[in-house]
């Protein structure tokens, strides 16, 4: 999958389209999911052009990767939901059905996740 400088994400990012923000710094910018999938489910983008974990993980600056990690757990904390837990999930690829070619990270909380962690379809 390589990176599509139309994907929904990008377009949030060059304020294109509307978001509901959480949270924003140098690095990152973090709003609500448009279809919650638990009570607290917000979405962590990192402003650079990186299309997965993969991508991220090899090609990111050491700043924009301490500055990605800090803000997910500083939003978990600002959220609430660290007192009660809360559930990371970042997809990968087709087989994960990663559906935006830019790498994000759900934080979802704020009430019982229950113990699947994946939904695995026939």
């Amino acid at each position: 999958m390589s990176y599509d400088t139309d994907n929904v994400f990008a377009k949030i990012l060059r304020g294109d389209l509307p978001c509901s923000k959480v949270y924003e710094d140098d690095h990152v910018l973090a709003f609500n999911d448009i279809a919650p999938q638990a009570e607290t489910h917000v979405l962590v983008i990192p402003k650079g052009a990186y299309v997965s974990m993969d991508d991220f993980s090899a090609n990111a600056t050491d700043a924009e990767t301490l500055g990605f990690f800090r803000a997910v757990g500083k939003i978990a904390r600002d959220l609430g939901v660290d007192a009660t837990g809360y559930r990371l999930i970042a997809n990968h690829g087709p087989d994960s059905h990663q559906l935006v070619p830019h790498f994000h990270v759900h934080i979802l909380g704020g009430e019982s996740l229950g113990t699947g962690l994946i939904n695995k379809q026939s």
